[in-house]
């Protein structure tokens, strides 16, 4: 069947322009000589006096396109039933009628772009997509059909005589955005040999069909709901860098390398780090290039997870070898010396995935094969994502790599990751709303979502549990694999004719873990799996070869997976962590445990065997951990403290004590790895801003921040008083952690310098506003003018930055400040647009005077 957001992309022009004509009156003659803006409302031709059509007449021509796209499907691709169909239609007609409420001028709506401009006319509809209760298909079905109409009602009012001769400048402005596009399609695309070209156009739909799915634990569950579509799972989160005197910097994820063509990017277990690698991929491969990301533009992705690439004995690959070593389906098709040609003509965007899951005596000869190969081919983009203490900072400043954290996810982020789980799981919207509120009222469960998969298992633990949350992370492991484990096949309808105990599952996979651990592997062979859990078999009197038992816990578990022929794996590193743990501890394995805790690998296993131990094995571990003298020991016994469920007083006292030794942090890394390590223990240790110089008032500022618990926030408000200028900024970058509304009460309306705020969504805007607004303002990612100019208190505003992922299409609006005198564009901006601000702005952008 065919993908139903594909649809409207097969309608022709000459069949969607004549229907689009239909919706607005002619050109008149004499029309150019109209001096003011011309509203929408009134160029169309079922509104006012003379109607050249009816409504009746909107919802035929909402039928046609309907009609002429499933024509266009093709027989047995059509994605909707008839009656879906009409829905789709009517859905369809109340979105084109809406071009008769709104009072934007033609040129605004140009400006907007087909996207947003179709998202204006759903917005003003006079009842909502969600009244048909459409399912997803015809819901992607109706989006491509709303864009396709919006592209050519666009292009229909950029043709019409008074658009061209009232807004010249305006369309210039575009086509030369379009001609930039071009030009730089033009000059990352050398004359290639047909056979070059079309393996291309081949591996760029392998890319999109192979990353353009996600997995989301949980999920899978639920029957028929265990993958989301990349665009619907992804969510753009922030990645911070720190530069030395001049505090952190955020930046959208997805844009790292448009501001660096070199990037390691460190993120925890389950932070997004992969799904963004896929994103990346799939928008690189996309060869529509509607993305507005200029640095993507006809370049070729390679995908290259370390844990595939990297073999026992065995060199890392040269490039002609990049798509065999992962396993790519149509590895066998590419011309000779494609992959060198791409990457000499500097079009390679390279992803290279989980440093952290190779073992600590490979990482250096990764070193070097990074290095040769930036080296030898320059000119290409680069990503390497690891765990943020598996190589040390600064580990490939040799070669250029800027190093960047991905920061947790926001409220925001997570209130937007839960609706679409439970949508995505036909879960009840009241269901989500509730695990909302659990969240947000728990300490321990705000501490746990922070990421993607630890969002993912508490919203299928909370489904399945009908409300009920654990309330840490060793219980919540716990709950998870009883999940997957016993409910699973239940849930899922499966009636396995011999299904394996729970306990005797849980043995057998931390069997499996363990061996992983120790032998510092994130995958085996099948193999190696069949043999470990066959020896184990005639011990659990359980029937069958190991071949039968490796089946059954592959199929049966949720926890395992072949991520190519021949291999095995853990659905996450998490669960391999925790089930590694339970065995480490069954077997007395603590000093095996402690002897092992300078290898990043080792943390979350150490931490966990802690939560397993009884309370004299716990303390043994502390104690030892503390006595190496290392700050990796002791930051680990104070992570570690939090995780026993009984420590004698004198045992806590000494691993408070040998984390003080870490306190006040000396530098960026040390505030966020105590802030991982410690979290609310860190905060009872670090000083208050009358005992610490300015400068470690700030990175304790940093760590404070970082922990981002609701006692983080309480702590913060003793520096809020702070004179120094960094420690303010520092207090202001850092609010997004936060619940905003409570932090720009409790903080930000305090800090006396007033300094650069950052700002993501309306919702900052709103909270900025409750506290009488702000005078430095710092815009990131897309934008409304209308939300800028509503949300923002004109008589605040001093100095607003716009960092938009598209160019600037007008700055008149700035007009409405009338204390604005510094705006500070990313994005290129005409000397005539510029020069029609009032004098008293000064413009900082590539093309203003001056720069």
């Amino acid at each position: 069947m065919v993908d139903p957001s594909a649809l409207g992309a097969r309608l022709a022009s000459s069949a969607v322009a004549p229907l689009v004509k239909k919706l607005f009156v002619k050109d008149q003659p004499g029309a150019a000589l109209v001096t003011k803006p011309v509203r929408i409302s009134g160029l169309v031709s079922f509104k006012g006096e003379k109607k050249d059509v009816t409504p009746k007449d909107v919802e035929k021509i909402a039928d046609e396109l309907v009609r002429r796209a499933l024509k266009a499907a093709g027989p047995g691709e059509i994605p909707v039933d008839a009656a879906e169909a009409v829905a789709v239609r009517t859905a369809l007609a109340h979105s084109l009628a809406a071009l008769g409420t709104l009072t934007i001028e033609d040129y605004e709506a140009v400006a907007l772009g087909p996207d947003e401009f179709a998202r204006t006319l759903r917005s003003h509809s006079a009842v909502t997509v969600a009244t048909f209760a459409l399912s997803r298909d015809a819901e992607l079905f109706l989006d491509r059909l709303l864009h396709t109409a919006s592209l050519h009602i666009l292009n229909f009012f950029t043709q019409r005589s008074t658009y061209v001769a009232r807004q010249q400048t305006q369309q210039s402005q575009q086509l030369a955005q379009l001609v930039k596009a071009v030009d730089v399609l033009l000059e990352r695309l050398p004359s290639q040999s047909t056979e070059d070209a079309a393996f291309e156009a081949q591996y760029a739909s392998y890319i999109a069909s192979h990353h353009g799915t996600l997995t989301i634990y949980g999920l899978d569950v639920y029957a028929g709901t265990s993958e989301w579509p990349l665009d619907t799972a992804y969510l753009s989160l922030e990645a911070t860098r720190d530069r030395p005197g001049e505090g952190a910097t955020q930046v959208a994820a997805e844009q790292v390398l448009a501001q660096h063509d070199h990037v390691l990017l460190r993120g925890v277990a389950g932070s997004g780090k992969t799904t963004l690698v896929q994103w990346l991929a799939v928008t690189a491969a996309d060869r529509t290039y509607e993305h507005g990301l200029t640095h993507l533009i006809g370049r070729v992705p390679f995908v290259l997870p370390m844990r595939r690439i990297v073999r026992p004995d065995a060199e890392l690959p040269i490039p002609a070898d990049f798509l065999s070593a992962v396993g790519c389906l149509v590895a066998g098709g590419q011309p000779p010396g494609w992959v060198d040609r791409v990457l000499r003509a500097g079009r390679g965007v390279l992803l290279v995935d989980g440093l952290d899951e190779i073992s600590e005596d490979r990482r250096e000869s990764a070193k070097r094969w990074l290095r040769d190969l930036t080296r030898t081919f320059p000119g290409n983009l680069w990503l390497i994502t690891t765990r943020p203490s598996a190589v040390p900072d600064r580990w490939l400043d040799t070669t250029g790599f800027a190093e960047l954290t991905l920061s947790p996810m926001t409220r925001d982020d997570v209130e937007t990751f839960v609706r679409r789980w439970h949508r995505a799981a036909g879960a009840d919207e009241g269901i989500g709303t509730a695990l909302l509120a659990a969240v947000r009222g728990a300490s321990e469960l705000n501490r746990l979502a922070t990421n993607p998969l630890m969002c993912g298992m508490l919203c299928a633990l909370h489904r399945e549990r009908r409300g009920f949350l654990p309330q840490d992370r060793k219980s919540l492991y716990e709950a998870a694999l009883t999940m997957l484990l016993e409910r699973r096949d239940v849930e899922r309808d499966v009636r396995a004719t011999a299904r394996l105990p729970f306990a005797t599952q849980v043995q057998l996979l931390q069997k499996l873990a363990w061996w992983l651990i120790r032998n510092s592997r994130a995958e085996m062979d099948r193999s190696e799996a069949v043999h470990i859990l066959g020896e184990a078999a005639p011990s659990m009197n359980l029937d069958g070869c190991g071949e039968e038992v490796y089946g059954s816990l592959l199929l049966r578990s949720g926890l395992l997976r072949e991520p190519a022929h021949g291999r095995v794996d853990f659905l996450h590193r998490t669960f391999q962590d925790y089930l590694g743990a339970r065995l480490a501890v069954q077997e007395l394995d603590f000093d095996l445990l402690v002897n092992n805790a300078d290898r990043t690998e080792w943390e979350d296993v150490i931490l966990l065997a802690v939560a397993h131990a009884r309370p004299r094995e716990a303390e043994r571990m502390l104690q030892r951990l503390v006595a190496s003298g290392t700050a990796r020991g002791k930051l680990l016994a104070a992570a570690g403290a939090a995780y026993a469920a009984e420590l004698a007083p004198a045992v806590r006292q000494g691993v408070e004590d040998g984390v003080r030794t870490l306190i006040p942090p000396q530098t960026d890394l040390q505030a966020a790895n105590l802030a991982e390590a410690g979290r609310d223990l860190a905060l009872h240790l670090l000083p208050g801003p009358d005992e610490v110089d300015d400068r470690h008032a700030r990175l304790v500022v940093v760590a404070a921040a970082k922990v981002g618990s609701p006692q983080a926030l309480h702590f913060l408000t003793r520096f809020r008083d702070h004179p120094d200028r960094w420690v303010q900024l520092s207090l202001a970058q850092h609010w997004a952690v936060f619940e905003r509304e409570l932090y720009a009460q409790d903080v930000l309306a305090y800090l006396s310098l007033r300094p650069t705020v950052p700002v993501h969504a309306p919702e900052d805007l709103r909270a900025l506003q409750a506290i009488g607004g702000w005078p430095d303002i710092h815009v990131t990612g897309a934008y409304r003018v209308e939300d800028l100019t509503e949300l923002i208190v004109p008589e605040q505003l001093i100095r607003l930055t716009l960092e938009a992922p598209h160019p600037v299409e007008g700055l008149a609006w700035l007009s409405a400040f009338p204390r604005l005198t510094e705006v500070v564009v990313h994005t290129d901006v005409s000397a005539a647009e510029a020069q029609r601000l009032p004098g008293r702005i000064r413009l900082n952008s590539p093309l203003s005077p001056g720069n």
